[in-house]
C-alpha cells in the first residue's frame, strides 16, 4: 500500500490545479450519467464538542479508470482558535478486484481543493461568457484560499477581491498574504455588504445559523453567482428566492442544510433548478433574473478523482512510502486449494 503524508501530497500538488479542475469536471459528468455510486455520508458528532463532527464519504467513480474508496474527514471549528486547521482528512483507495486498500493519503488539501475546484467550475458555467472582474470571499479560511486559486484559473479576467471575516483582523492578515502571492490582483477588506457587491461571492464559514438574508442587500449586481459552500449560511427565504443549482439534489436535502430547511418549509424541491452536471454541458449561463446560488453538498467521487490524480503525480515523482502488511494475507484453505496442495 502506498502512503502519502501531508508533505508528500503538497509536493505532488505542485502544478496540478488545472488537472484537478479537469478531474472534478469529469467526475461531475460521470455522476450525471449515472456512472457512480455515492451512498449517503455518515455523520458522527462527538458529545461535548458543539459543532464538531466527523464524516465518512464512501464512493465509487466509473469511467475509463474506475476508482473506489472512502474519505474520513473531521471538522472541529474550535481548532481555529488554537491556530490549528479546522478540518483534517484521510483518503483511502481500494483495489476494485480484491477490495484491499491500495493507498492512504493525508487528504485535507485534497478535500479543500475538490471543493474549491467545484466552486470555480460552477462560477464559470453559471456566468457563461460574462466576465467576472470582482470576487467576494466571506470567510478567510483554507477553503476560500483555495477557491481563489481555482477562480483565478476559470476567471483570468479577475481584478478585485473583497475579503470579509467575522474575526477582527483576520481579513486584513489574509489580504496582506494574498497581496504578496498575487500582486496582479487588488485585495481589499470590507463588511458583508461590500463582499456581496462582487460578481461572484464565495461563502465558506463555520457558521450554521442561516444568518445571511440576501434580500437585506438589494444593491448586489445583476447576474450574481453565490457559491454557498458551507451550506448553512443562507436564510430559507434567500434559497427560495434564488435560482438554485446543486451537485446532487438527494444529498443536499439532508443534515439541515439551508436547502433542506427550505424543503421542510415548503414541502417540495421544485426550487432547485438544476444539478451541476447538466449545467457544465451548456455553453450559456442560465436565463434568469434571480440570483444564482450553487450549493454543493460535497460528493465523495470528487475526492476520489482528485486523490487519483495526486497519487499518479506522486508515483511519477517517486513520492510516498510503500507500507507492506495492510492486507489480510492469504486464506489458508482456499490458497492451498488454488495451489493444488492436499
Amino acid at each position: 500500500m502506498r502512503i502519502l503524508g501531508r508533505e508528500d501530497v503538497d509536493a505532488a500538488f505542485a502544478g496540478l490545479d488545472a488537472t484537478v479542475l479537469d478531474a472534478v469536471r469529469t467526475a461531475y459528468v460521470l455522476h450525471g450519467q449515472g456512472r457512480s455510486e455515492v451512498p449517503y455520508s455518515g455523520f458522527l458528532r462527538p458529545p461535548g464538542t458543539a459543532g464538531s463532527r466527523v464524516i465518512s464519504l464512501p464512493a465509487y467513480l466509473g469511467g475509463s479508470e474506475p476508482v473506489m474508496g472512502l474519505k474520513w474527514i473531521s471538522s472541529f471549528p474550535g481548532n481555529v482558535d488554537r491556530g490549528l486547521q479546522r478540518a483534517s482528512s484521510v483518503q483511502i483507495l481500494n483495489d476494485l478486484d480484491t477490495g484491499y486498500p491500495t493507498a492512504v493519503l493525508e487528504a485535507s488539501r485534497i478535500s479543500a481543493s475538490r471543493t474549491a475546484a467545484s466552486a470555480a467550475l460552477a462560477s464559470r458555467a453559471l456566468h457563461g461568457v460574462r466576465p467576472v472582474r470582482t470576487l467576494g470571499l466571506i470567510g478567510c479560511g483554507t477553503i476560500n484560499r483555495r477557491v481563489l486559486d481555482f477562480l483565478a484559473l476559470t476567471h483570468p479576467e479577475l481584478e478585485t477581491v473583497t475579503l470579509q471575516d467575522v474575526v477582527p483582523g483576520r481579513a486584513e492578515t489574509f489580504a496582506a498574504q494574498l497581496r504578496d502571492e498575487r500582486p496582479a490582483l487588488r485585495f481589499v477588506t470590507g463588511d458583508v455588504a461590500a463582499a456581496l457587491r462582487a460578481d461572484t461571492v464565495s461563502v465558506a464559514t463555520t457558521d450554521s445559523t442561516y444568518w445571511l438574508d440576501l434580500s437585506a442587500h438589494p444593491d448586489r449586481p445583476a447576474h450574481q453567482v453565490i457559491l454557498h459552500l458551507s451550506l448553512r449560511d443562507l436564510s430559507t427565504a434567500s434559497v427560495l428566492d434564488a435560482y438554485n443549482v446543486v451537485d446532487d439534489v438527494d444529498h443536499v436535502m439532508r443534515e439541515q442544510t439551508s436547502l433542506h430547511r427550505a424543503e421542510q418549509e415548503v414541502g417540495h424541491r421544485r426550487f432547485v433548478a438544476a444539478e451541476i452536471a447538466a449545467v457544465l454541458g451548456r455553453s450559456e449561463a442560465p436565463t434568469t433574473e434571480k440570483t444564482v446560488v450553487f450549493s454543493p453538498f460535497g460528493l465523495g467521487i470528487l475526492d476520489l478523482a482528485v486523490a487519483q490524480e495526486v497519487l499518479r503525480a506522486a508515483t511519477r515523482q517517486g513520492i510516498g512510502t510503500d507500507a507492506p502488511g495492510f492486507d489480510p494475507g492469504h486464506h489458508r484453505v482456499t490458497a492451498a486449494m488454488a495451489g493444488g496442495a492436499a
